[in-house]
C-alpha cells in the first residue's frame, strides 16, 4: 500500500536482519466490524499536517506492544469502502495504547489485544498509499480498501501454510501412536476403521498442502490469484487442520484428551485459522464471486 518513500522508512524496520528485528500489528477488525469491514469506526480527521484518529480495534495480533501499527481507519463513513484509509502509526505515539488482552481458547503464544486510539495524531505522511483526493478510476476501490484486501488475499496462503503444519503433525502423531497402540491382539492401525480415517487424512492433508504450494507458486511468479487462489489455499487447509486433529484425537481416544498429549493442543489452536484473516464462510463468498463474476459489495 505504502509509497516507496514509506516503504523505504517501515520495511527495513520488519525485515532487515542486521539490527534487532522489530514486530508489526495490524489493526482492521473491530467490536462492531469484523466481515463487514466497510462498516468500521474508527475515524481519521486531516488536522493541518497531521490525521487524528479515534477509535477501538479488536483481536490485534501483537497489539499495544508492536514497533509498527498499520490501522485502518475511515474518513467519510458515508462513503463505504471509498473513505477507507490506513496509517502506520510508530511505538511510543501518544494516544495509541494497549486495550484488553484476550485469553485464547488456543495459539496462546500468540499476544492477542485491543488497541485504542484516542486523539492519536499521526503524521500526514504516514498515511499509507494515495495522496488524498487523488481520483479514483470509475469502479476501481481506493488504495485503503484496496489495501485491506489485497494484504488479506496474499497472507491467505501463509494461514494456510500454519495449518498445514498442524493437520500434518496431527497425522504423522497419530499414525505413530495407531502403529504402536494394541488391542485385542494387534496394532489399532490394522483396523479398517482407523486404517480408514487415517487414509482420508493423508489424502486430505496431501490436497492441502498442493493448493498452499500452487497459491505460493503463484505468488513468487506474480500470477494473479483471478479465481481466488489465495482463498482457497486459506479455506480448504484450515478446514482440513480442524479435521484432521479432531480425527487424530480420535484415533488417541483418552490420550488424545489429555494434555500431557500434544494433539488436545493441535485442535484448539487448529480452529483459530477457520476464523482470523478471513472467516472460512467469508472465503466461500470470494471464491464464489471469483468464480461468477460477482463483485465484493
Amino acid at each position: 500500500m505504502g509509497t516507496d518513500e514509506q516503504r523505504a522508512k517501515f520495511l527495513p524496520m520488519c525485515l532487515s536482519t542486521e539490527k534487532e528485528l522489530r514486530i508489526g500489528a495490524y489493526g482492521l477488525t473491530e467490536p462492531e466490524a469484523g466481515s463487514d469491514v466497510a462498516n468500521l469506526s474508527t475515524t481519521a480527521v486531516r488536522d493541518g499536517d497531521d490525521y487524528i484518529l479515534n477509535g477501538t480495534k479488536r483481536f490485534v495480533t501483537n497489539g499495544g506492544i508492536a514497533d509498527v501499527h498499520v490501522i485502518f481507519a475511515t474518513e467519510d463513513k458515508s462513503k463505504g469502502w471509498g473513505g477507507l484509509c490506513a496509517f502506520a502509526i510508530e511505538k511510543g505515539t501518544p494516544g495509541l495504547s494497549e486495550g484488553t488482552v484476550w485469553k485464547k481458547m488456543g495459539v496462546h503464544a500468540s499476544h492477542t489485544s485491543d488497541v485504542v486510539l484516542e486523539d492519536c495524531r499521526v503524521p500526514a505522511d504516514h498515511r499509507l498509499g494515495d495522496p488524498p483526493g487523488q481520483a479514483v478510476k470509475e469502479g476501481q476501490a481506493p488504495r485503503g480498501a484496496m489495501g485491506a484486501l489485497g494484504a488479506l488475499e496474499r497472507t491467505r496462503p501463509v494461514i494456510g501454510s500454519f495449518s498445514l503444519g498442524i493437520g500434518r503433525a496431527a497425522l504423522e502423531y497419530a499414525t505413530e501412536y495407531a502403529k504402536e497402540r494394541i488391542q485385542f491382539g494387534r496394532p489399532i492401525a490394522s483396523r479398517q476403521a482407523i486404517a480408514f480415517k487415517l487414509a482420508d487424512m493423508a489424502i486430505e492433508v496431501d490436497a492441502a498442502r498442493m493448493l498452499v504450494w500452487r497459491a505460493a507458486w503463484m505468488a513468487t511468479a506474480g500470477v494473479p490469484f483471478l479465481r481466488a487462489e489465495g482463498s482457497m489455499a486459506k479455506c480448504y487447509p484450515s478446514d482440513v487442520a480442524m479435521r484432521v486433529t479432531i480425527d487424530a484425537l480420535q484415533i488417541l481416544g483418552g490420550y488424545g484428551y489429555m494434555r500431557e498429549f500434544p494433539v488436545e493442543k493441535w485442535v484448539r489452536d487448529a480452529k483459530i485459522f477457520q476464523i482470523f484473516e478471513g472467516t472460512n464462510e467469508i472465503q466461500r463468498i470470494v471464491i464464489s464471486r471469483a468464480l461468477t463474476g460477482g463483485k465484493l459489495r
